[in-house]
């Protein structure tokens, strides 16, 4: 008896041996490097298709439920997802949405409370960019927590506004104004929401209590009929993920810090760069095309009805990609890309702005803020100084091109048009992906050495434009012309 004991207690050690070795072969680390990822990436991109089966959940069992139990679902669904990537690091993310309630409601609809949000969100986050800091990039706690900084400063902006007359208002405040008192729980659903708490996009509390009251529909009293438009949204973001993850081992930054980069032509050195400045976008593109979907399928992408009557589910679009793809202008990119967060500066930072008197210097500390809100690294900085150099730039030459009759009759004619498109295609994901270069290398040792390596390309071409252009404008533009513009 003692012997056949023996022999089921070493067979069923011996099953558990298996067993172990079966999910050790199964675990997300072995799965990820099979794939050519970071364990992390795997996570975030699980988590991110996660938000389909809770999307399915919440329109056939929540949608009509009562708003405490749509609040509890969003905020465990969100919290099991920050604990899936980040483990007990999620204690970051619940501080800075208690202390934001506590503010609320002890420093009431103030502009202190509204300075007291900005100032310690943003120091919260800057914080916890210089203590995780690495020279690579790294997915961490610190990455949704940026996307919970603009939710929840633009929450205290919104409240702060909610208590003015609404005439004071402008249409787009008047809109977004939170005229009650948020609950702990409904700001919890708002900023832990599943569809958007990783990456984004970005909505206001008055959008997502919509969502919460039964509000976005296209059939009143009914589910949304939204089903076709996330399965649009989603299989194109398949499509730039499929794409990304058969080029990324071929195309990467890291080439642009090799020797073998450096002992290739310039002009290969160049085409480089543009290839990998377009590509490199493509990853972020994918997140926020397979989020979009899920806002879609719950309802949150709801944007009202077309002229014709045809629901619109653009609300929590964050790509335009046929725009992306086409548009020649870096302005075109810029308006097609991450465009919710684009929106929140402008709604929240760059009108606020209004009483510089200068539209220029709202545009750079705008463009400033953004990159701090990215992080810490000079690289940032050095992207977005190169974006605000390029927009100008961008505006004086088509102000010329406009107000030249020479060279305006010169980009009318037909036959050169596919010849204009290709060479501005060309300068835009050039320098596009010289911008980039400097976002994605992150340290000053990095991307000085690239930029080095093409000789300053970049600056040194739109630094000439922008002193050349007033002078060819001068000559260019007939007095009448101006005078008529005076006028």
């Amino acid at each position: 008896m003692a012997s056949s004991a023996e022999g089921d207690q070493t067979t069923v050690v011996a099953l558990v041996g298996v067993l172990q070795a079966g999910f050790q072969e199964l675990s997300l680390n072995k799965l990820a490097t099979a794939l050519g990822a970071s364990e992390q990436a795997l996570r975030l991109i699980i988590s991110i298709f996660l938000g389909y089966p809770f999307a399915l959940f919440y329109r056939h069992y929540l949608f009509y439920k009562e708003s405490y139990l749509i609040h509890l679902f969003h905020t465990f669904t969100g919290l099991s997802i920050a604990y899936f990537n980040f483990g007990n690091q999620l204690y970051h993310s619940l501080l800075c949405i208690m202390l934001q309630f506590l503010i609320l409601r002890l420093m009431g609809r103030t502009i202190t409370a509204v300075l007291t949000t900005f100032c310690f969100q943003m120091a919260y986050l800057l914080a916890g960019y210089y203590y995780t800091a690495t020279d690579n990039y790294d997915i961490k706690w610190t990455m949704p927590h940026c996307v919970l900084t603009l939710k929840l400063i633009g929450l205290a902006v919104d409240y702060f506004d909610g208590g003015k007359d609404q005439n004071s208002l402008s249409s787009e405040q008047q809109k977004y104004a939170i005229r009650g008192v948020p609950s702990l729980l409904e700001v919890a659903g708002f900023s832990y929401f599943y569809g958007a708490f990783l990456v984004g996009p970005q909505f206001s509390m008055n959008h997502y209590m919509k969502l919460v009251q039964g509000q976005l529909t296209d059939i009143p009293g009914k589910i949304p009929n939204s089903t076709i438009p996330a399965l649009k949204r989603l299989s194109l973001g398949l499509v730039y993920l499929v794409v990304y993850t058969l080029l990324s081992p071929h195309i990467t930054e890291d080439y642009l810090l090799t020797e073998d980069y450096d002992n290739h032509p310039f002009w290969f050195r160049c085409m480089y760069m543009l290839i990998w400045g377009k590509f490199v976008l493509y990853k972020y593109v994918t997140c926020w095309l397979v989020t979009e979907g899920v806002c879609i399928l719950t309802g949150l992408g709801f944007n009202g009805f077309e002229e014709k009557g045809k629901a619109k589910w653009d609300a929590c679009a964050n790509m335009k990609v046929w725009l992306f793809e086409t548009n020649p202008r870096f302005t075109g990119t810029i308006a097609s890309f991450n465009i919710n967060t684009n929106a929140w500066v402008s709604r929240y930072f760059f009108k606020r702005l209004k009483f510089l008197g200068n539209k220029e210097l709202s545009q750079g500390l705008s463009l400033l803020f953004l990159a701090l809100w990215h992080g810490l690294h000079s690289g940032y900085l050095v992207c977005f100084q190169m974006e605000f150099l390029i927009v100008i730039v961008e505006r004086q030459a088509a102000r010329l091109i406009q107000e030249s009759p020479t060279l305006s009759n010169l980009a009318a004619i037909t036959v050169l048009q596919p010849f204009y498109y290709l060479v501005q295609q060309t300068i835009h994901w050039l320098f596009m992906g010289y911008s980039m270069t400097a976002f994605c290398l992150f340290t000053w040792d990095k991307w000085l050495k690239v930029y080095k390596s093409i000789y300053f390309l970049g600056h040194i071409f739109f630094l000439s434009l922008l002193f050349i252009l007033p002078y060819a404008h001068k000559a260019m533009v007939p007095r009448k012309e101006k005078l008529k513009k005076m006028e």
